[in-house]
């Protein structure tokens, strides 16, 4: 076994990476550019060492600086984790002609399958069934709009070297071709050096399902079953779980046996994955082979107990597979979520800044339930916009997907983020959506759940009980705590009156609440420890409202004034429930819902009626950066006029381009940046007259 390896990346799996070396008792060595130099991954590691500039072209893809750092700490192998060098056949070959031990495949099956163009050539030939297209490079926009007007609209434009959505497009009409060929090539150029893009039939209403496969030095090979990952936005995978609510055990074994055949055609020879592109009827096409470590290797490990990253380093120290493929064993049911850094209410733009409050939910490993959260970030972590914007990846096992389910949205509930916008509330909303919770999913669920964009649902039904009981309690406690504090004359004015009005957002609730004995009752909570360790009260409220249909419930909780989350029981259910203070209230969030809940009193209300409600003021002529970034292009010029459609400007962050479209007719007054300028988020681009 080694003694020392050096990781090749950054962020939460280079985290991921170093907690599975401790425990083999190997030492690690962290890399980091110059805006890593505070980042968690510097400070897990034994040692670390700067590399370069903050862009990745400048510091994670330089493969001498990398080798240098080898060299300097004696490193004996590099895991390169996911992306950056991961699947550059050049960085393991030059690894290996330094004497260092690459923690992946042999360099030949990097090359063979990290072309998706020779990767397809490579399937077909081993019996793998694959996607009707056009398997070569397509040299220009003319050539993409004639391969796809042969295969029949909608296509695939991908880039050849890509992979996590980066340089893909999907086209329907012959201009669509044209801008999506650019762009996509343009993204190729910038993340992966390498241009090439091919174009495929895309598959309608498709599922992405793919095989997790292990092989070792000496010629043996396994795979640990299926991972589902349909749900994704501009190609990119945002949840993900295993096994798969598609696939019978015959669909599966299929499957197995074709992700094994392509492994075996390149003598695969450490952890990869083989992705299909499946049709809801069960067929499936082969996508492409991932010859790294994938984002979505927790679920698998948590179905099959196998530690993927532990097997890698073995197999790389020369081991020998210790599993056969019928000591293979899926138990339960597995869900991940890509907590990302952006905002779900701008078309899902990034959005940087500092982690002012970072707070995960408790992880655990109970007999039924598994909490687990992989990350690469703390308290007062910068999110650059230099990298990928993922916060953090959260992952519930349960017996059965339902939960699995419900243990993820109880987590999302507990996870507390703030000082960047994020997509947690959106992460919540899916949980709850009827066809994620039938397992009915496809690519396009996102698109078609949310066809205008998303934005967070305002209370209604059984979640706007729950929050509006939650607020009279979380106003209740916060009052008890204003009345014991002596000397202090208005704070003999507080109310002790029963009958509440919560305001949520436009809608009103009229309630009572009183406390109850909470010897019962607090049977059902887990009062937190104090400073001193000795356990704070539970409060135990009933709830009765008085609009029909009258309803009453019990809550108890330990929340005190300063908690950022409500964790508590309604009814003898566990529920957790994010509060912000805000003036004169709260802002709530649980279930995907965000709202802001203000509780009055009866006179208060009352007067609260009539205060007029702010209105946000559009002028309309500016076009604004929908992210922090950097501008590519301008495409107009003061004075010009265009028409609805036309591109204006394209900015990049995080490795995606983002195309500035005019939305009406009009002409340029003033355009105010320029290429190369880079622009904070709402900043304005350019004005129309």
């Amino acid at each position: 076994m080694f003694k020392r390896i050096l990781i090749a990346n950054r962020g939460e799996i280079a985290c991921r990476i170093i907690k599975t070396a401790r425990r083999l008792g190997i030492q690690t060595v962290a890399v980091y550019s110059e805006a890593d130099q505070d980042a968690l991954h510097v400070e897990m590691a034994d040692e670390a060492v700067p590399i370069g500039l903050a862009p990745a072209s400048q510091s994670y893809l330089v493969i001498e600086n990398i080798i240098a750092a080898c060299r300097k700490t004696r490193s004996e192998a590099v895991h390169p984790g996911y992306g950056f060098l991961s699947e550059n056949a050049a960085f393991a070959q030059a690894l290996a002609d330094a004497r260092i031990v690459f923690i992946g495949p042999h360099s030949g099956a990097i090359a063979a399958m990290g072309d998706k163009i020779e990767s397809k050539k490579l399937a077909a030939a081993a019996g793998v069934a694959t996607v009707p297209g056009f398997l070569g490079t397509i040299g220009d926009a003319e050539q993409a709009i004639r391969v796809a007007e042969e295969i029949g609209y909608p296509v695939m434009i991908k880039a050849s070297a890509g992979g996590g959505g980066k340089g893909m497009r999907i086209a329907y009409s012959r201009a669509e071709v044209e801008m999506g060929f650019d762009r996509a090539r343009s993204e190729a150029k910038s993340s992966f050096g390498d241009d090439r893009v091919f174009v495929e039939k895309f598959i309608a209403d498709p599922r992405h399902i793919e095989i997790q496969v292990l092989g070792d030095k000496h010629g043996n090979l396994i795979h640990l079953g299926e991972r589902e990952c349909s749900i994704q936005r501009r190609n990119q995978k945002i949840v993900e779980e295993a096994p798969s609510a598609l696939l019978d055990p015959s669909t599966r074994q299929k499957m197995g046996r074709q992700a094994l055949a392509l492994a075996q055609a390149v003598a695969y020879d450490s952890a990869g994955t083989v992705e299909f592109v499946a049709g809801q009827d069960k067929s499936f096409y082969f996508l492409e082979m991932n010859t790294r470590l994938q984002v979505e290797h927790p679920v698998t490990e948590l179905v099959t107990g196998i530690d993927i990253v532990e097997q890698m380093i073995r197999i790389a120290a020369g081991g020998k597979l210790s599993l056969k493929q019928n000591n293979v064993r899926m138990s339960g049911w597995a869900v991940e979520t890509r907590i990302y850094a952006e905002d779900p209410a701008r078309s899902f733009m990034p959005s940087i800044g500092r982690l002012v409050r970072y707070r995960p939910p408790p992880e655990s490993g109970s007999k039924d339930i598994t909490v687990r959260t992989d990350t690469g970030v703390r308290e007062g972590s910068e999110i650059s916009v230099f990298y990928d914007p993922m916060v953090a990846k959260l992952i519930t096992h349960g017996p059965r997907r339902e939960d699995a389910t419900a243990a993820q949205a109880d987590a999302l509930d507990a996870f507390v983020i703030e000082g960047v916008r994020h997509n947690i509330s959106f992460l919540s909303t899916l949980m709850r959506h009827e066809r994620w919770q039938a397992g009915q999913l496809s690519t396009a669920l996102v698109a078609e759940a949310f066809p205008g964009g998303f934005h967070a649902a305002p209370p209604q039904g059984e979640t706007a009980y729950t929050v509006a009981a939650v607020a009279a309690c979380i106003d209740h406690v916060a009052g008890e705590r204003k009345r014991r504090i002596s000397g202090q004359r208005w704070g003999q004015a507080v109310t002790r009156e029963r009958r509440r009005t919560v305001q949520l957002g436009e809608s009103e609730v009229r309630l009572d609440i009183a406390r109850i004995d909470a010897s019962s009752a607090a049977q059902n909570a887990k009062p937190r420890k104090a400073a001193a360790g000795s356990p704070l009260d539970v409060s135990a409220l009933e709830v009765r409202f008085v609009e029909p249909p009258a309803r009453k419930h019990v809550l108890t909780s330990a929340w005190r004034p300063g908690d950022q989350v409500w964790s508590g029981t309604l009814d003898g259910r566990l529920i957790f429930v994010q509060v912000r203070p805000v003036l004169n209230g709260f802002e709530l969030s649980h279930r995907g819902v965000e709202t802001r809940a203000f509780v009055y009193t009866e006179r208060e209300a009352a007067a609260a009626r009539f205060m007029p409600p702010k209105k946000v003021v559009d002028s309309g002529k500016a076009v604004r950066s929908p992210m922090p970034g950097l501008v590519v292009s301008i495409a107009v010029a003061e004075g010009q006029e265009v028409k609805t459609g036309e591109t204006l400007a394209v900015v990049e962050a995080m490795k995606m381009e983002n195309v500035l479209r005019a939305d009406r007719d009009g002409v340029v007054h003033r355009v105010h940046a320029r290429r190369g300028d880079s622009v904070a988020v709402d900043a304005v681009i350019l004005e129309f007259e």
